[in-house]
């Protein structure tokens, strides 16, 4: 059986939350390498608001 893994947002000012469950290493990895992976880079309206209300973010992954 193939490892699945979730993704899970850290915040600075609010609990961690898994945002993502049951996906490949490849896809963890690509998502949290991404521009939408960190408050630091990522631009759209909802992580902007996420930073607004939760400090800075970062997406990590881990086996499930």
């Amino acid at each position: 059986m193939a490892k699945t893994y979730k993704i899970i947002r850290f915040f600075e000012k609010h609990p961690r939350k898994v945002i993502k469950q049951g996906v490949s290493l490849k896809e963890a990895q690509a998502h949290c390498n991404s521009k939408r992976g960190s408050s630091a880079t990522a631009t759209d309206i909802e992580a902007v608001m996420l930073t607004k209300n939760f400090g800075s973010w970062f997406d990590g992954w881990t086996e499930e």
